[in-house]
């Protein structure tokens, strides 16, 4: 039994598509599969390299800044409270480093994705509230 090339990919060609995101929309019943995302521009190196280092250089200032904001406020709390517990000052110096380097190194993110255009190449094409559970004008009138 002799099996043609033609033969071969009209069976090999099914499996393939079954695990890909083509085959998965195919079996879900949706007739055409459009791209999920644009290109982002963090995937041009030279792009994603003048962002990364932009960040770092946040995050250095910002460093900076929590190391005076602890020393300042270990200081004031030493000037009026005296010499407490040492690990009342850890706790103090670590809750406000962490609260600070969180806070600021989430906003950092946010700004290096807003401000190189990657919050742009997403296609959010999600239906609208009203699409999803009516509109709320027909629900007031009852």
């Amino acid at each position: 039994m002799s099996v043609t090339v033609s033969a071969m990919h009209r069976i090999c060609e099914p499996l393939q598509a079954i695990g890909s995101a083509k085959g998965i929309a195919m079996r879900l019943g949706h007739g055409h599969v459009e791209v999920m995302a644009k290109k982002s521009p963090l995937d041009d190196p030279e792009t994603a390299a003048y962002a990364w280092a932009r960040y770092r250089q946040i995050m250095r200032i910002l460093m900076m800044v929590t190391i005076a904001t602890v020393v300042i406020a270990l200081a004031v709390l030493f000037f009026f409270n005296g010499a407490i517990s040492v690990h009342f000052y850890i706790a103090v110096a670590l809750g406000i480093s962490f609260t600070m380097l969180l806070g600021g190194g989430l906003m950092g993110l946010v700004f290096l994705s807003n401000g190189t255009g990657h919050d742009d190449s997403v296609d959010n094409n999600l239906p609208s509230a009203d699409e999803l559970f009516g509109d709320r004008d027909d629900d007031q009138d009852r």
